[in-house]
């Protein structure tokens, strides 16, 4: 008779897990579980030993420190326009007096409309976005100065400055740490 092992639904894991999206700084043993398991095929994923790995994982995630990159967006047209065109012109970093215009209102209505839209001021929305986009290039495997290049910093050290008010460290140290380097 087969029998095969409860899920982590089951078990109440998934109960410990944030319940909210976020980023998570990820230990060796749970990157190389995410890794194992992505490897596997979806008849391999029904094995035993593949559900006690599963279990495993779900057994750590709750253990893993939240990142604070998240970027919340909305589904406002106007929040849409700017994250889309954020992604695609990704040298181009426009104020909010700037988008104000684009959008023909007030400074202050937008700033009004990002917070209630996004929970963040739009300083702080817009650096989240490149933090998150500076984060895609240099794991992709661009150099420092080459994302720096990439979303039009005039210099690296400015680069840098800005991605170390996010993580608080240098991308270097932050790289090495997820061992991607």
């Amino acid at each position: 008779m087969r029998r095969t092992l409860p899920s982590p639904r089951q078990h109440g894991t998934y109960q410990q897990m944030p319940e909210h999206c976020c980023t998570l700084k990820i230990s060796p043993l749970v990157r190389e579980l995410i890794m194992a398991l992505a490897a596997r095929t979806p008849l391999q994923r029904r094995q035993p030993a593949t559900q006690r790995l599963i279990q495993v994982l779900f057994d750590e995630l709750p253990d893993q420190p939240q990142m604070q990159l998240q970027l919340p967006v909305s589904a406002h047209p106007k929040i849409r326009q700017m994250v889309d065109h954020m992604e695609a012109s990704l040298a181009e970093r426009q104020t909010l007096v700037q988008w104000a215009q684009v959008f023909a209102m007030s400074e202050r209505n937008l700033a009004r409309l990002v917070v209630r839209e996004t929970g963040l001021s739009f300083r702080r929305w817009r650096h989240q976005m490149q933090l998150i986009l500076a984060l895609q290039l240099l794991i992709s495997g661009q150099s420092v100065q080459q994302a720096a290049q990439t979303l039009g910093y005039d210099s690296t050290t400015t680069f840098i400055t800005m991605f170390k008010k996010g993580p608080g460290q240098t991308p270097g140290r932050y790289l090495s740490a997820l061992g991607t380097e």
